[in-house]
């Protein structure tokens, strides 16, 4: 397994500023599925996005990556705002910007040979005004783990793990400085999932990009994850390097979380299950929209929504 590094303090490669993305139904009010997400990921570093289903996780990396137009908010790669994708081709400076989706069998073209669709993300490089990559489709497969022979072959011959690899592999050959993974692992069964997400933090780590891992499995994110953003019905309700939220979590959400993780030890004790289930987030809740599940709900957190604070936690428990 690949030993997490700290990460050099330099300007984020990724800032994500007050992100407001919105679903509009015919006849009904607008669904804010990220309400005023914040984040930052650096160059080298790994940050992990965890949460519930339905908490915006997955609206927040394809915003990120141009799929979803934002409502409100900034979105900053590299320098570069990142602009929603049209019919034009992608402005090249933001093809440093890849993403590996859920679907591993549904995010591969399955008429044509794995290796044709690999190097179509070898050709962008050139695009972006850089030297051409000097890596072949077989270089990048064997990179993943799978065999130079795999280029010849079609997405539908291979496993479902096998098949993420070459996701992977599709997202290298663009040489990204930026590796979105939208809950790559979900999909897989799992002896695959750890394999997978190690490998994400070990290609992005040795080639010096960043890497947002989205994903529900916080057993996963505490392996790879440098720091950890932890995501409440469209909302960053805690951040913080990966083993302080572990050891000492704050926001009553994040301990949930993580008090529901099941524990190996032998004991026999089943994880705790967090009460309720998660608001509408097209009639969110009124002040902090965890108090209705909440344990340490107090007067007034239904009244007041509590802002992220410098200690990287938005609750009034610690409010000045």
């Amino acid at each position: 397994m690949t030993t997490r590094t700290t990460p050099h303090p330099t300007a984020p490669l990724l800032s994500v500023d007050d992100l407001v993305v919105q679903y509009h139904r015919p006849g009904a009010p607008p669904t804010r599925a990220v309400a005023g997400g914040s984040l930052q990921v650096r160059a080298g570093e790994v940050v992990g996005l965890v949460g519930e289903s339905g908490c915006g996780k997955s609206t927040l990396a394809r915003a990120v990556c141009g799929l979803v137009p934002p409502a409100e908010g900034r979105i900053v790669y590299d320098g570069t705002p990142v602009r929603p994708l049209r019919v034009r081709r992608r402005e090249p400076a933001l093809t440093g910007i890849q993403m590996v989706f859920q679907d591993p069998y549904g995010s591969l073209n399955p008429r044509r040979r794995v290796g044709a669709q690999i190097a179509d993300g070898i050709r962008t490089v050139a695009g972006r005004g850089e030297a051409p990559s000097d890596a072949t489709p077989a270089d990048l497969l064997t990179r993943v783990g799978l065999s130079e022979d795999a280029a010849e072959g079609y997405p539908q011959e291979f496993s479902g793990g096998q098949r993420q690899r070459i996701a992977i592999a599709r997202a290298l050959a663009a040489r990204p400085r930026l590796l979105v993974g939208d809950e790559p692992i979900s999909a897989l069964d799992a002896s695959a999932q750890l394999q997978v997400a190690t490998l994400m933090r070990s290609l992005a780590v040795e080639s010096g990009a960043g890497l947002l891992f989205i994903s529900h499995d916080l057993s996963v994110v505490r392996l790879i994850a440098d720091r950890i953003a932890v995501m409440y019905l469209g909302r960053i309700v805690e951040t913080g390097p990966t083993a302080e939220v572990w050891a000492d979590p704050r926001h009553p959400y994040t301990r949930a979380l993580l008090a529901a993780v099941p524990k190996p030890d032998g004991a026999g004790v089943l994880p705790a299950e967090l009460p309720g289930d998660v608001p509408d987030p097209a009639d969110p809740p009124s002040g902090c929209r965890f108090h209705p599940r909440c344990p340490k709900v107090f007067d007034g957190c239904d009244r007041e929504e509590p802002q992220l604070i410098a200690g990287g936690v938005a609750c009034r428990l610690y409010a000045a």
